[in-house]
């Protein structure tokens, strides 16, 4: 079979770009394999970066369309390229696929075999594909980026939404005592992910609530990120994975502030599948669609704010 189904935009643009259509089977090139995609999730943004459509992370670079969408994938490795070695055809994988890079909605995806782990055993592949971008960004603010300690404190912003429903429980396996803002219908919700204390956004002001956090994680920005210096303690960390924070106000507070980007990592990976096995981290799965419904995935979270993830299924469990 040279053909497949997949979702593809062939102009820059928004959900309304997005197409069901046939397109051609991918091939792998040395190091990569091809994934049989039974799962994908949407990221919210992901259409407006300059990533999704050139092969550069400013724009600079050469444009990629026709691009298919959805960078987390969880499926079985279906053909292995020259110089795979530590992956075969038949093996149940997740990852999370480059940015500049074709993604996962798609009956078949081709990527680099390096940024793929095993599928936790646990966990079916609908719910493997809500895991990787979202627990990685968590993963690598709190643990890479924020060195979370055991005993220390640690405020999540958006503590119901993909990255912040994952950081949340990260944050309590890890030790910390973790404090989330939500909506006021998702207090109970991110109460029972972990989080000792939970904040409405739209009635408390966290900052007011708020004194000493070691750690700050932001996954809102604007005003929200500049409210959080006044919850953070002199030599406290603030990591932003929205806009990189105001280098004056950190430095007036005594703190850092760190913007980063989220890249696809095996070992991280890997740590994060312990705690599923572990029993200590739960994927979170607002809503499944078929990969024909694709489009109508991203105009949600134009519009809504989804409890964790909005997931593809591609084929079936």
């Amino acid at each position: 079979m040279t053909d497949m189904r997949a979702v593809r935009a062939r102009e820059r643009g928004g959900p309304e770009r997005l197409v069901y259509e046939t397109a051609p089977r991918p091939r792998p090139a040395d190091g990569e394999v091809v994934v049989a995609v039974h799962a994908a999730s949407v990221t919210n943004g992901e259409l407006t970066w300059d990533a999704t459509w050139t092969d550069s992370f400013d724009g600079t670079g050469a444009d990629r369309t026709p691009i298919v969408p959805s960078h987390e994938v969880s499926g079985v490795v279906a053909e292995v390229g020259p110089a795979v070695t530590d992956l075969a055809a038949g093996d149940e994988v997740y990852g999370l696929t480059p940015f500049t890079r074709d993604g996962a909605a798609a009956e078949y995806l081709a990527v680099p075999a390096r940024v793929l782990a095993a599928k936790p055993a646990g966990l079916d592949h609908t719910r493997a594909a809500a895991v990787p971008l979202a627990a990685l960004t968590a993963w690598q603010a709190l643990v890479g980026r924020a060195a979370l300690a055991p005993g220390q404190h640690v405020l999540v912003h958006g503590g119901a939404g993909g990255v912040g429903s994952l950081a949340v429980q990260i944050g309590a396996a890890l030790g910390a005592r973790v404090t989330a803002t939500a909506s006021a219908r998702d207090r109970e919700f991110v109460a029972r992910l972990g989080a000792d204390q939970v904040l409405d956004y739209a009635v408390d002001r966290f900052e007011e609530q708020v004194h000493g956090a070691d750690v700050v994680l932001d996954t809102v920005g604007g005003e929200t990120q500049s409210r959080s210096w006044a919850a953070l303690r002199p030599g406290g960390i603030l990591v932003s994975i929205v806009q990189p924070p105001d280098q004056d106000a950190a430095a007036a507070k005594g703190a850092r502030g760190v913007f980063f980007v989220v890249e696809p990592d095996r070992a991280g990976l890997e740590a994060v599948t312990g705690l599923i096995d572990k029993g200590s981290l739960t994927p979170v799965v607002d809503r499944v669609v078929p990969l024909s419904q694709t489009r109508a995935a991203y105009e949600a979270l134009q519009t809504e704010h989804p409890r964790g993830k909005i997931v593809i299924r591609v084929s079936g469990d």
